[in-house]
């Protein structure tokens, strides 16, 4: 069982997250498709996906420009952050 205490992560410890996503274990091409290609493979790993929010929110707090993260695209990502 863990806590959050609102203590600062580690790096380590903020990036543990990414040991347990499916992407990992799957083709990372398919998470960085050329500009027009198709993101559908990739959002269907994410759907599944157990960390799939704290890939989101790893993506939204270091501005991450390309690829899927947490199910989005970078311009969904945009989309969010700008009705936040």
């Amino acid at each position: 069982m863990s806590f959050d205490l609102g203590l600062p992560l580690s790096p380590e410890e903020e990036l543990m997250w990414q040991e347990r996503a499916l992407c990992a274990q799957t083709d990372p091409e398919a998470f960085f498709p050329e500009k027009g290609g198709s993101t559908r493979e990739a959002k269907r790993v994410c759907l599944t996906c157990d960390v799939r929010g704290e890939c989101l929110d790893y993506a939204l707090a270091h501005d991450e420009r390309f690829g899927i993260w947490g199910g989005l695209s970078e311009r969904e990502r945009r989309k969010l952050k700008k009705r936040a």
